[in-house]
């Protein structure tokens, strides 16, 4: 399976989650479902995360990962384009690749991932990337899960 990647929209996203826009003008815009948590245990978390740029095209997914109960913010601190992929979870359980997504992001968007939205690790395309990561955890194993899958392709432009 080849995976054709698309930009970045709101409204292709929103089955996922929410996008991010770095403002272009002064003032303050709010995103309230950027701190979503279902486990009132949990604490706040934010963490700051340095990735190189993946080699390799098309580039090779093969293990997803989801946080059940909270949602996962990430905000471009220095990047250049960097990839959203997602897949919705099935109804049996685990990602449902039949509903796979990939988004090319451009380094003045962010997203949200709503809480149980399966999604590939962070991948930065271009040159090295930067981003502040802000989500919920009580340090059980329902802060995360990786789940392997079987591998597909996505095409990078």
């Amino acid at each position: 399976m080849l995976i054709e990647p698309q930009p970045l929209t709101q409204r292709a996203f929103a089955p996922f989650g929410d996008v991010i826009d770095v403002p272009s003008e002064a003032g303050r815009t709010y995103y309230d479902d950027a701190l979503g948590n279902l486990r009132p245990g949990a604490r706040a978390s934010v963490s700051l995360s340095l990735k190189e740029p993946t080699t390799g095209r098309p580039l090779r997914a093969d293990l997803l990962e989801r946080h059940e109960f909270s949602s996962q913010t990430f905000v471009p601190l220095d990047v250049a384009r960097w990839l959203i992929v997602v897949a919705p979870h099935a109804a049996a359980g685990g990602p449902d690749l039949s509903g796979v997504k990939a988004f090319v992001v451009t380094g003045s968007q962010g997203v949200t991932y709503r809480a149980n939205t399966w999604h590939q690790g962070l991948t930065v395309l271009d040159r090295p990337g930067r981003f502040a990561i802000f989500m919920w955890r009580d340090g059980t194993a329902g802060d995360e899960e990786f789940v392997s899958v079987e591998p597909f392709a996505i095409r990078i432009p």
